[in-house]
């Protein structure tokens, strides 16, 4: 997974679990599988992220947060949440929810935003034996510059995780930390799936003005071969910009691969599409859910 600038605290699961009362429950157990499950694959795909890979993470999350629904209305959990309303913890639990939603809504949209532009493409690619080649190129450049609106949102979006991130320690009784250290860890695996979502479709920085026409070109190929399914597309839109007015073969190449390229990121985004929907009508019901013990 890409790295997280949250910076979350890995907290021992067993002895956090062992610090509720209701830790004989077989939801606090379910939790902590979902949890651990979550930050096995975030470690397993540190070095390799790709759009399957985070569609089943959010998958996971789901379920994750099917469980904190029925977490929400466990007696032990309502009674310190209600006895505790005034404090700030409670206050970060709430932020954290809404952070959560936010961030979850900025990822639907860089998603939606990257789908309708690469269908537009792949439309004009189906009907390019009537295009001109500098017409194609144009569309290419369109594309691009689509794209480059979509870096530059989740590049802020990614900052303002970063700045608002915070994780205060409570002083209350042992019962109330519990909860509100599974409560941050819940919101901090989300956040590290969400931010690896965003990386994944921004891909990798681009690179300054400064660097070689050659350079630049190597680069583009390794992305092709080891980038993810956005970074393989930016890279082999880029070189069609450099070919197209430079061999035609090579560019007529490229676009036989863009086309299977975009075919295959077509479910690509149905599955994240569906995962990200699903995950934000869970975070909607759990904030709802929050809200009413806080505010009975």
């Amino acid at each position: 997974m890409a790295g997280s600038s949250s910076n979350p605290k890995s907290y021992d699961l067993h002895a956090r679990s062992n610090s509720l009362p209701s830790s004989s429950h077989p939801l606090i157990t379910q939790l902590d599988d979902h949890l651990s499950r979550l930050m096995s694959a975030s470690q397993a795909t540190a070095a390799s992220v790709s759009s399957q890979s985070i569609g089943q993470e959010l998958n996971d999350l789901s379920d994750l947060f099917e469980c904190v629904h029925k977490f929400f209305h466990l007696p032990v959990t309502q009674q310190v949440l209600a006895n505790a309303h005034q404090e700030k913890w409670v206050d970060e639990v709430l932020d954290g929810s809404l952070r959560m939603l936010e961030v979850c809504s900025s990822a639907k949209d860089s998603v939606l935003h990257t789908k309708e532009s690469a269908r537009e493409l792949q439309s004009i690619f189906r009907r390019r034996s009537g295009s001109a080649e500098t017409c194609l190129k144009s569309e290419v450049q369109k594309f691009l510059i689509s794209r480059k609106v979509v870096k530059k949102a989740i590049r802020k979006t990614l900052n303002d995780m970063k700045n608002k991130s915070n994780s205060s320690s409570s002083d209350e009784d042992k019962e109330t930390r519990a909860i509100f250290r599974l409560l941050k860890e819940i919101e901090s695996v989300t956040l590290q799936v969400l931010e690896s979502l965003l990386c994944v479709i921004s891909g990798p920085k681009s690179r300054g003005t400064g660097w070689s026409l050659v350079s630049k070109l190597v680069h583009q190929k390794r992305e092709e071969t080891d980038g993810n399914e956005f970074s393989r597309i930016d890279s082999s839109l880029i070189g069609f910009v450099h070919y197209s007015t430079s061999n035609s073969d090579k560019a007529v190449n490229i676009i036989r691969n863009l086309q299977i390229q975009l075919h295959d990121l077509e479910s690509s985004f149905q599955d994240l599409e569906d995962g990200l929907h699903c995950l934000f009508r869970h975070l909607i019901k759990s904030r709802v859910s929050l809200l009413n013990i806080l505010n009975p």
